[in-house]
């Protein structure tokens, strides 16, 4: 079983830029991980993923404002997050994928909100 902590979540202004962090308890050496979203009335959806081989993907909507990035060592992943507009507002999960068995897990989200 892997806990997942996210933190870094807050109120900005459009424009600004957050740095969310999730810390794992176990080593993330063999998991891919990444970060989703869910805003109030819709359904969780992908931000962007980052492989243990660090390739990385992200949603249309956050490509190019956003980067995902890993501290295996700390058993850390980052998702910063630059030029935040207000539907970028949602709770924020990290998620770790286990690649040999598909297993999920998930931490307990971090509220983003960004007024306009």
């Amino acid at each position: 079983q892997v806990q997942l902590v996210e933190s870094g979540g807050g109120l900005v202004q459009a424009g600004g830029s957050l740095r969310l962090s999730c810390a794992a308890s176990h080593s993330i050496f063999n998991f891919n991980m990444g970060w989703y979203r869910q805003a109030p009335g819709k359904q969780r959806e992908l931000v962007a993923t980052i492989t243990s081989s660090d390739n990385t993907n992200y949603a249309d909507s956050v490509s190019g404002r956003f980067t995902i990035s890993r501290d295996s060592a700390q058993n850390t992943v980052y998702l910063q997050m630059n030029s935040l507009k207000p539907e970028d507002t949602a709770v924020y999960y990290c998620n770790a994928h286990w690649r040999f068995t598909g297993t999920n897990y998930w931490g307990q989200g971090t509220q983003v909100t960004v007024s306009s």
